[in-house]
């Protein structure tokens, strides 16, 4: 299976996908690290992909993305952005309604 149709399936198969650096317990750089706190205070549950795991999947996300860095979240297929743009979303208040148009439930029970 080629390593874009692997990161496709992972994107698939879970309605919020975080590729990092490093895994939600002991994250291996500091934007993956906000990321993760974000994603645990917002209360939403999520599956993580280590990108250090795989030199496949660090490059596969990258060009799968056309984005050049990680982390990268994705929610219900859709890629959301890098450490900056979810912290911006999460201060604006947008990320909690961008969830709930999702119809991804976070731990306020926010489910649309």
């Amino acid at each position: 299976m080629a390593i874009k149709d692997v990161i496709q399936s992972t994107i698939d198969s879970n309605d919020v996908v975080l590729f990092m650096k490093g895994n939600p317990t002991f994250p291996q750089c500091g934007f993956s690290g906000q990321v993760v706190q974000i994603l645990e205070h917002v209360g939403v549950p999520y599956q993580s992909v280590n990108c250090l795991e795989s030199d496949e999947i660090r490059q596969g996300i990258k060009e799968f993305s056309s984005w050049p860095t990680i982390p990268q979240l994705y929610v219900k297929g859709e890629f959301l952005g890098g450490c900056d743009i979810v912290r911006e979303m999460y201060q604006s208040g947008e990320l909690a309604s961008f969830l709930a148009e999702k119809g991804v439930a976070t731990k306020q029970g926010a489910k649309a």
